[in-house]
């Protein structure tokens, strides 16, 4: 895919995911249109991770914004981190009994977490998922983050379970919502790494 998420189109791009990507919540096989929109959001969200950070120095990708602040290397580190803990989560739901209801979450209300920014809806890492500084190299990380990415990626392309039917208990969402989120979930990173570019600090 053509590195297209320029700056000026990133947030209307992201926004209209939402419009695109609203999706039923009854149980039952993905329809074809359910799948590819998912695996679109996958997309996106992998090619913009690697426009943004691709081309960045040792120093912007050591950067800290402020003393809590976690740096850019810190940020992919976290995506890495998360990337086979999520895996597991959607797994475990899979292989536990249908549910006898349907998530009390919506589809939309995941794709507007990939967007929101604003203080009040921003979450605190838990311990295991906080970046302890172990990578130093991002190619390295970039090639550990896509490797997970691609396996939730042909998961989805090839599946027939009946995700809607299964429960992720961490967030009380349905399978197919959990792959979801873990595609909204670096979005909202990647606004974080913007966040952070944008800083009046930030190297040259």
């Amino acid at each position: 895919m053509p590195r297209f998420l320029n700056a000026f189109l990133a947030i209307p791009l992201a926004a209209a995911m939402c419009v695109l990507l609203a999706v039923r919540t009854e149980a039952g096989q993905m329809t074809d249109l359910e799948r590819q929109r998912l695996l679109a959001h996958f997309d996106m969200t992998a090619s913009w991770l690697v426009d943004e950070v691709s081309a960045l120095s040792p120093a912007q990708l050591a950067f800290r914004p402020a003393p809590e602040s976690w740096t850019i290397l810190q940020v992919v580190e976290h995506l890495v981190l998360v990337g086979p803990i999520y895996w597991n989560d959607l797994q475990k739901a899979l292989a536990a009994p249908p549910a006898p209801g349907a998530s009390t979450n919506t589809d939309v209300g995941l794709l507007w977490y990939g967007i929101d920014r604003t203080p009040s809806v921003r979450e605190r890492a838990i311990p295991s998922e906080v970046p302890t500084g172990r990578l130093k190299d991002l190619r390295t990380g970039l090639a550990e983050y896509r490797k997970h990415h691609d396996q939730l990626v042909q998961f989805v392309k090839t599946t027939d379970a009946d995700l809607r039917r299964h429960i992720v208990a961490r967030q009380a969402c349905d399978a197919y919502q959990w792959a979801l989120l873990i595609s909204t979930h670096e979005q909202r990173h990647i606004l974080q790494i913007r966040e952070i570019k944008a800083h009046p600090r930030f190297p040259n």
